[in-house]
Protein backbone atom coordinates (compact mmCIF):
# COMPACT_ATOMS: atom_id res chain seq x y z
CA UNK A 1 0.00 0.00 0.00
CA UNK A 2 1.55 3.43 -0.79
CA UNK A 3 0.42 6.65 1.08
CA UNK A 4 0.96 10.14 0.89
CA UNK A 5 1.20 11.67 4.21
CA UNK A 6 1.49 15.65 4.62
CA UNK A 7 4.50 16.06 6.40
CA UNK A 8 6.32 19.17 8.28
CA UNK A 9 9.00 16.96 9.95
CA UNK A 10 8.14 17.43 13.30
CA UNK A 11 7.37 14.62 16.24
CA UNK A 12 3.77 14.31 15.26
CA UNK A 13 3.74 13.70 11.51
CA UNK A 14 6.80 12.11 11.93
CA UNK A 15 5.37 9.30 14.70
CA UNK A 16 2.40 8.93 12.00
CA UNK A 17 5.06 8.43 9.61
CA UNK A 18 6.12 5.35 11.45
CA UNK A 19 2.46 4.36 12.38
CA UNK A 20 1.68 3.91 8.65
CA UNK A 21 4.83 1.93 8.24
CA UNK A 22 3.74 -0.60 11.27
CA UNK A 23 0.03 -0.52 11.06
CA UNK A 24 -0.24 -0.32 7.28
CA UNK A 25 2.64 -1.74 6.06
CA UNK A 26 2.82 0.98 3.91
CA UNK A 27 5.26 2.93 1.65
CA UNK A 28 5.01 6.47 2.67
CA UNK A 29 5.92 9.04 0.15
CA UNK A 30 5.83 12.78 1.90
CA UNK A 31 5.19 16.32 0.75
CA UNK A 32 5.92 19.35 2.70
CA UNK A 33 5.11 22.58 1.12
CA UNK A 34 6.73 25.86 2.16
CA UNK A 35 3.51 27.99 2.34
CA UNK A 36 5.88 30.77 3.37
CA UNK A 37 5.12 30.24 7.55
CA UNK A 38 8.72 31.51 7.81
CA UNK A 39 10.75 27.85 9.18
CA UNK A 40 13.09 26.05 6.90
CA UNK A 41 11.32 22.96 5.46
CA UNK A 42 14.72 21.47 4.38
CA UNK A 43 15.21 19.47 7.61
CA UNK A 44 12.09 17.49 6.53
CA UNK A 45 13.82 15.75 4.32
CA UNK A 46 17.04 14.36 6.07
CA UNK A 47 14.07 13.25 8.98
CA UNK A 48 12.12 11.05 6.48
CA UNK A 49 15.42 10.28 4.72
CA UNK A 50 16.81 8.66 8.38
CA UNK A 51 12.90 7.47 8.90
CA UNK A 52 13.21 5.07 5.94
CA UNK A 53 11.59 7.06 2.86
CA UNK A 54 13.47 6.91 -0.13
CA UNK A 55 14.61 10.23 -1.70
CA UNK A 56 12.29 9.86 -4.87
CA UNK A 57 9.55 9.67 -2.29
CA UNK A 58 10.04 12.81 -0.55
CA UNK A 59 8.44 15.99 -1.81
CA UNK A 60 9.84 19.05 -1.02
CA UNK A 61 7.63 21.97 -2.47
CA UNK A 62 8.07 26.11 -2.26
CA UNK A 63 4.12 27.30 -3.08
CA UNK A 64 4.10 30.49 -1.95
CA UNK A 65 3.44 32.08 -5.49
CA UNK A 66 0.83 29.54 -5.88
CA UNK A 67 -0.99 30.05 -2.34
CA UNK A 68 -1.25 33.57 -2.67
CA UNK A 69 -2.17 34.06 -6.17
CA UNK A 70 -4.57 30.97 -6.90
CA UNK A 71 -6.30 31.43 -2.95
CA UNK A 72 -5.33 34.10 -1.22
CA UNK A 73 -5.79 36.64 -3.94
CA UNK A 74 -9.14 35.19 -5.38
CA UNK A 75 -10.74 35.49 -1.65
CA UNK A 76 -9.24 38.96 -0.43
CA UNK A 77 -11.55 39.80 -3.78
CA UNK A 78 -14.34 39.15 -1.58
CA UNK A 79 -13.60 41.12 1.13
CA UNK A 80 -13.80 37.58 2.86
CA UNK A 81 -14.26 37.74 6.36
CA UNK A 82 -15.60 35.14 8.93
CA UNK A 83 -17.75 36.06 11.67
CA UNK A 84 -17.27 39.32 11.26
CA UNK A 85 -13.58 39.35 12.30
CA UNK A 86 -11.53 35.98 10.96
CA UNK A 87 -9.83 36.58 7.62
CA UNK A 88 -9.46 32.81 7.33
CA UNK A 89 -5.56 31.89 6.92
CA UNK A 90 -5.71 28.66 8.38
CA UNK A 91 -8.93 27.73 6.25
CA UNK A 92 -7.14 29.14 2.74
CA UNK A 93 -4.16 27.11 3.12
CA UNK A 94 -5.97 23.30 3.41
CA UNK A 95 -7.30 23.51 -0.29
CA UNK A 96 -4.20 23.68 -1.92
CA UNK A 97 -2.30 20.99 0.40
CA UNK A 98 -5.35 18.43 -0.43
CA UNK A 99 -4.72 19.16 -3.91
CA UNK A 100 -1.68 18.62 -3.90
CA UNK A 101 -1.52 15.69 -1.49
CA UNK A 102 -3.95 14.07 -4.82
CA UNK A 103 -1.57 15.16 -7.19
CA UNK A 104 1.19 13.60 -5.83
CA UNK A 105 -0.86 10.00 -5.24
CA UNK A 106 -1.82 10.06 -8.62
CA UNK A 107 1.81 10.49 -9.84
CA UNK A 108 2.84 8.10 -7.65
CA UNK A 109 -0.21 5.57 -8.16
CA UNK A 110 -1.02 6.07 -4.00
CA UNK A 111 -4.26 4.38 -2.53
CA UNK A 112 -4.35 6.74 -0.06
CA UNK A 113 -3.14 10.00 1.76
CA UNK A 114 -2.91 10.49 5.14
CA UNK A 115 -2.56 13.92 7.62
CA UNK A 116 -1.82 14.88 11.16
CA UNK A 117 -5.57 16.82 11.91
CA UNK A 118 -6.67 16.36 15.14
CA UNK A 119 -10.47 14.32 15.58
CA UNK A 120 -11.46 17.56 17.16
CA UNK A 121 -10.81 20.13 14.35
CA UNK A 122 -11.86 22.08 11.68
CA UNK A 123 -8.80 20.76 9.68
CA UNK A 124 -9.81 17.18 8.99
CA UNK A 125 -13.19 18.52 7.55
CA UNK A 126 -11.14 20.70 5.26
CA UNK A 127 -8.15 18.01 3.77
CA UNK A 128 -10.87 15.27 3.29
CA UNK A 129 -13.66 17.25 1.77
CA UNK A 130 -10.97 18.71 -0.86
CA UNK A 131 -9.72 15.39 -1.25
CA UNK A 132 -12.91 13.47 -2.11
CA UNK A 133 -13.81 16.94 -4.27
CA UNK A 134 -10.52 15.67 -6.07
CA UNK A 135 -10.26 12.48 -6.02
CA UNK A 136 -13.75 10.80 -4.88
CA UNK A 137 -12.14 7.17 -4.54
CA UNK A 138 -8.62 8.04 -2.78
CA UNK A 139 -8.87 6.10 0.59
CA UNK A 140 -8.12 9.09 3.63
CA UNK A 141 -5.84 7.73 6.66
CA UNK A 142 -6.55 9.72 9.99
CA UNK A 143 -4.33 8.61 12.57
CA UNK A 144 -5.33 10.74 15.50
CA UNK A 145 -9.44 8.64 14.95
CA UNK A 146 -8.15 5.64 14.97
CA UNK A 147 -5.11 5.31 17.42
CA UNK A 148 -4.80 4.84 21.07
CA UNK A 149 -2.46 7.69 21.24
CA UNK A 150 -4.18 10.29 23.26
CA UNK A 151 -1.41 12.70 24.70
CA UNK A 152 1.99 14.31 24.68
CA UNK A 153 3.20 11.29 27.35
CA UNK A 154 2.18 8.81 25.02
CA UNK A 155 3.28 10.03 21.96
CA UNK A 156 6.80 10.44 23.44
CA UNK A 157 6.87 6.57 24.85
CA UNK A 158 5.74 5.95 21.10
CA UNK A 159 8.88 7.58 19.62
CA UNK A 160 10.98 6.45 21.66
CA UNK A 161 10.06 2.43 21.43
CA UNK A 162 9.86 3.00 18.04
CA UNK A 163 13.26 4.84 17.47
CA UNK A 164 11.74 7.89 16.29
CA UNK A 165 14.45 10.83 16.26
CA UNK A 166 12.94 13.68 19.26
CA UNK A 167 14.48 16.76 18.65
CA UNK A 168 14.85 18.65 22.42
CA UNK A 169 14.84 22.21 21.33
CA UNK A 170 16.45 25.00 23.47
CA UNK A 171 14.38 26.88 25.94
CA UNK A 172 11.28 27.08 27.38
CA UNK A 173 8.35 25.23 25.14
CA UNK A 174 5.78 27.52 23.70
CA UNK A 175 2.00 26.40 25.56
CA UNK A 176 1.01 27.02 22.12
CA UNK A 177 -0.43 25.38 19.14
CA UNK A 178 0.40 27.50 16.12
CA UNK A 179 -0.23 27.06 12.33
CA UNK A 180 1.39 29.52 9.99
CA UNK A 181 1.83 30.43 6.67
CA UNK A 182 2.28 33.58 4.33
CA UNK A 183 -1.28 34.66 5.19
CA UNK A 184 -1.06 34.36 8.92
CA UNK A 185 -0.18 32.77 11.83
CA UNK A 186 -2.45 31.10 14.66
CA UNK A 187 -2.37 30.18 18.67
CA UNK A 188 -4.21 27.64 20.49
CA UNK A 189 -4.41 26.38 23.64
CA UNK A 190 -2.93 26.79 26.51
CA UNK A 191 -3.89 29.91 28.58
CA UNK A 192 -5.95 31.02 25.47
CA UNK A 193 -8.52 28.11 26.66
CA UNK A 194 -9.94 30.20 29.06
CA UNK A 195 -11.37 32.85 27.04
CA UNK A 196 -11.11 35.82 29.87
CA UNK A 197 -7.08 35.27 30.02
CA UNK A 198 -5.40 38.28 27.72
CA UNK A 199 -3.02 36.73 25.53
CA UNK A 200 0.41 37.11 27.00
CA UNK A 201 2.55 39.81 25.22
CA UNK A 202 5.63 37.16 24.38
CA UNK A 203 3.10 35.23 22.28
CA UNK A 204 2.62 37.75 19.62
CA UNK A 205 5.41 36.51 16.38
CA UNK A 206 5.03 38.89 13.72
CA UNK A 207 3.71 42.28 15.31
CA UNK A 208 4.66 45.08 17.56
CA UNK A 209 1.97 46.16 20.05
CA UNK A 210 0.13 48.89 18.93
CA UNK A 211 1.48 50.31 21.87
CA UNK A 212 5.23 50.39 21.24
CA UNK A 213 4.76 50.85 17.40
CA UNK A 214 6.05 54.04 15.79
CA UNK A 215 4.54 57.26 16.64
CA UNK A 216 5.71 58.33 13.16
CA UNK A 217 3.30 56.93 10.29
CA UNK A 218 4.43 55.14 7.12
CA UNK A 219 2.34 56.10 4.14
CA UNK A 220 2.07 53.65 1.02
CA UNK A 221 0.47 53.44 -2.31
CA UNK A 222 -1.28 50.23 -3.54
CA UNK A 223 -1.56 49.50 -7.05
CA UNK A 224 -4.43 47.39 -7.95
CA UNK A 225 -4.89 45.72 -11.37
CA UNK A 226 -8.83 43.72 -11.55
CA UNK A 227 -8.66 43.32 -7.72
CA UNK A 228 -5.21 42.20 -7.33
CA UNK A 229 -2.54 44.41 -5.27
CA UNK A 230 0.64 44.61 -8.38
CA UNK A 231 2.63 47.27 -7.28
CA UNK A 232 3.84 48.98 -3.41
CA UNK A 233 4.76 52.30 -3.89
CA UNK A 234 5.29 52.09 -7.94
CA UNK A 235 7.24 49.02 -7.10
CA UNK A 236 6.07 45.70 -9.38
CA UNK A 237 6.07 42.47 -6.99
CA UNK A 238 4.43 39.00 -7.61
CA UNK A 239 2.10 38.16 -5.53
CA UNK A 240 3.99 36.48 -2.77
CA UNK A 241 6.37 39.37 -2.86
CA UNK A 242 3.51 41.64 -2.11
CA UNK A 243 1.92 39.86 1.18
CA UNK A 244 5.54 39.15 2.23
CA UNK A 245 5.75 43.35 1.89
CA UNK A 246 2.87 44.21 3.33
CA UNK A 247 3.37 41.31 6.74
CA UNK A 248 6.55 43.14 6.99
CA UNK A 249 5.04 46.71 7.02
CA UNK A 250 2.14 45.59 9.17
CA UNK A 251 3.89 44.19 11.54
CA UNK A 252 6.28 47.38 12.42
CA UNK A 253 3.12 49.41 13.02
CA UNK A 254 1.13 46.88 15.21
CA UNK A 255 -1.58 45.65 12.54
CA UNK A 256 -3.44 42.64 12.69
CA UNK A 257 -3.76 40.94 15.52
CA UNK A 258 -7.00 39.72 16.25
CA UNK A 259 -8.55 37.48 19.91
CA UNK A 260 -11.91 35.79 18.87
CA UNK A 261 -14.09 32.86 19.67
CA UNK A 262 -14.95 31.18 16.83
CA UNK A 263 -18.05 28.72 15.90
CA UNK A 264 -16.18 25.59 14.64
CA UNK A 265 -17.93 23.42 11.64
CA UNK A 266 -17.28 20.72 14.08
CA UNK A 267 -19.52 22.13 16.49
CA UNK A 268 -17.98 23.28 19.48
CA UNK A 269 -16.94 27.39 20.14
CA UNK A 270 -13.13 27.84 19.75
CA UNK A 271 -10.90 30.43 21.19
CA UNK A 272 -7.94 31.46 18.77
CA UNK A 273 -5.59 34.41 18.60
CA UNK A 274 -4.50 35.55 15.26
CA UNK A 275 -1.50 37.86 13.48
CA UNK A 276 -2.86 38.80 9.49
CA UNK A 277 -0.46 42.03 9.31
CA UNK A 278 -0.91 41.75 5.79
CA UNK A 279 -4.26 40.49 4.95
CA UNK A 280 -5.57 42.92 7.66
CA UNK A 281 -4.51 46.07 5.19
CA UNK A 282 -5.09 43.96 2.25
CA UNK A 283 -9.11 44.03 3.38
CA UNK A 284 -8.70 47.87 4.23
CA UNK A 285 -7.82 48.73 1.03
CA UNK A 286 -9.62 46.23 -1.17
CA UNK A 287 -12.48 47.94 -0.28
CA UNK A 288 -11.41 51.41 -0.78
CA UNK A 289 -10.71 50.80 -4.22
CA UNK A 290 -13.69 49.27 -4.73
CA UNK A 291 -15.57 52.32 -3.43
CA UNK A 292 -14.66 53.96 -6.17
CA UNK A 293 -15.55 51.55 -8.65
CA UNK A 294 -17.73 49.26 -8.27
CA UNK A 295 -21.57 50.11 -8.60
CA UNK A 296 -23.31 50.35 -6.12
CA UNK A 297 -26.09 47.47 -6.32
CA UNK A 298 -23.00 45.02 -7.14
CA UNK A 299 -20.93 46.39 -4.31
CA UNK A 300 -24.23 45.70 -2.21
CA UNK A 301 -24.73 41.99 -3.61
CA UNK A 302 -21.50 41.17 -3.17
CA UNK A 303 -21.55 42.08 0.44
CA UNK A 304 -24.51 39.95 0.66
CA UNK A 305 -22.89 36.76 -0.90
CA UNK A 306 -19.48 37.36 1.14
CA UNK A 307 -20.81 35.32 4.82
CA UNK A 308 -22.00 32.62 2.52
CA UNK A 309 -18.70 32.80 0.56
CA UNK A 310 -16.51 32.90 3.96
CA UNK A 311 -18.59 30.07 5.20
CA UNK A 312 -17.75 27.69 2.26
CA UNK A 313 -14.19 28.55 2.73
CA UNK A 314 -14.05 27.79 6.55
CA UNK A 315 -15.96 24.79 6.52
CA UNK A 316 -14.03 22.85 3.49
CA UNK A 317 -15.99 23.64 0.49
CA UNK A 318 -13.47 25.76 -1.76
CA UNK A 319 -13.68 23.05 -4.32
CA UNK A 320 -17.34 22.69 -4.22
CA UNK A 321 -19.19 23.80 -7.49
CA UNK A 322 -21.31 26.60 -4.96
CA UNK A 323 -17.80 28.14 -4.35
CA UNK A 324 -16.68 27.80 -7.65
CA UNK A 325 -19.97 29.93 -8.92
CA UNK A 326 -19.99 32.47 -6.61
CA UNK A 327 -16.03 33.03 -7.43
CA UNK A 328 -17.25 33.27 -11.24
CA UNK A 329 -19.71 36.24 -9.98
CA UNK A 330 -16.80 38.17 -7.53
CA UNK A 331 -14.09 37.91 -10.49
CA UNK A 332 -16.62 39.47 -13.06
CA UNK A 333 -17.15 42.45 -10.40
CA UNK A 334 -13.44 43.08 -10.34
CA UNK A 335 -12.91 43.98 -14.26
CA UNK A 336 -12.91 47.57 -13.15
CA UNK A 337 -11.34 47.61 -9.84
CA UNK A 338 -7.95 48.96 -10.99
CA UNK A 339 -6.50 51.80 -9.46
CA UNK A 340 -4.00 53.07 -6.61
CA UNK A 341 -5.02 52.98 -2.77
CA UNK A 342 -3.23 55.43 -0.33
CA UNK A 343 -2.98 54.50 3.42
CA UNK A 344 -1.78 55.49 6.55
CA UNK A 345 -0.33 53.14 9.11
CA UNK A 346 -0.31 54.13 12.65
CA UNK A 347 -0.28 52.29 16.21
CA UNK A 348 -2.23 49.33 14.83
CA UNK A 349 -4.72 51.02 12.65
CA UNK A 350 -4.63 50.89 9.24
CA UNK A 351 -6.28 54.50 7.20
CA UNK A 352 -7.45 55.04 3.90
CA UNK A 353 -6.02 58.93 2.85
CA UNK A 354 -6.41 58.73 -0.55
CA UNK A 355 -8.08 56.40 -3.20
CA UNK A 356 -7.93 57.11 -7.55
CA UNK A 357 -9.21 54.99 -10.92
CA UNK A 358 -9.05 55.48 -14.50
CA UNK A 359 -12.46 53.39 -14.04
CA UNK A 360 -13.80 55.61 -11.22
CA UNK A 361 -17.30 56.30 -11.07
CA UNK A 362 -17.10 59.51 -8.54
CA UNK A 363 -18.17 61.90 -10.08
CA UNK A 364 -17.48 65.96 -8.57
CA UNK A 365 -19.72 67.64 -10.77
CA UNK A 366 -22.60 65.77 -9.12
CA UNK A 367 -20.98 64.90 -5.84
CA UNK A 368 -19.99 68.73 -5.16
CA UNK A 369 -21.69 70.91 -2.81
CA UNK A 370 -20.92 73.96 -4.80
CA UNK A 371 -23.40 74.79 -7.86
CA UNK A 372 -23.39 72.13 -9.81
CA UNK A 373 -24.07 74.19 -13.28
CA UNK A 374 -27.45 72.15 -13.48
CA UNK A 375 -26.11 68.66 -13.22
CA UNK A 376 -28.30 67.64 -10.81
CA UNK A 377 -31.42 68.88 -9.84
CA UNK A 378 -32.57 69.07 -6.69
CA UNK A 379 -35.60 68.82 -7.66
CA UNK A 380 -36.22 65.90 -8.84
CA UNK A 381 -35.62 64.18 -5.31
CA UNK A 382 -39.25 65.34 -4.20
CA UNK A 383 -40.77 62.66 -6.37
CA UNK A 384 -38.52 60.04 -5.71
CA UNK A 385 -38.99 60.26 -1.85
CA UNK A 386 -42.81 60.00 -2.55
CA UNK A 387 -42.69 57.30 -4.50
CA UNK A 388 -40.22 55.46 -1.93
CA UNK A 389 -43.15 56.82 0.99
CA UNK A 390 -46.08 55.81 -0.86
CA UNK A 391 -46.39 52.37 0.89
CA UNK A 392 -44.77 53.92 4.21
CA UNK A 393 -47.44 56.48 4.60
CA UNK A 394 -50.17 54.06 3.23
CA UNK A 395 -49.25 51.59 6.10
CA UNK A 396 -49.53 54.46 8.48
CA UNK A 397 -53.31 55.34 6.90
CA UNK A 398 -54.08 51.98 7.16
CA UNK A 399 -52.94 51.20 10.58
CA UNK A 400 -54.54 54.63 12.22
CA UNK A 401 -58.19 53.08 10.74
CA UNK A 402 -58.14 49.82 12.91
Amino acid sequence: MKVVLAYSGGLDTSIILRWLQETYNAEVITFTADLGQGEEVEPARAKALEMGVPAENIHIEDVREEFVRDFVYPMFRANTIYEGEYLLGTSIARPLIAKRLVEIAAEHGADAISHGATGKGNDQVRFELGAYALSPDIQVIAPWREWELGGRESLMAYAEKHNIPIEMKRGKKSPFSMDANLLHISFEGGPLEDPFTEPPAEMWRWSVSPEMAPNEATYLDLTYEKGDIVAIDGKTMTPAEVLTELNRLGGENGIGRLDIVENRFVGMKSRGAYETPGGTIMLRAHRAIESITLDREVAHLKDSLMPKYAELIYNGFWWSPEREMMQVAIDHSQEFVSGVVRLKLLKGNVDVVGRKSPHSLFDEKIATFEDDGGTYDQADAEGFIKLNALRLRNLSRKRSQQ
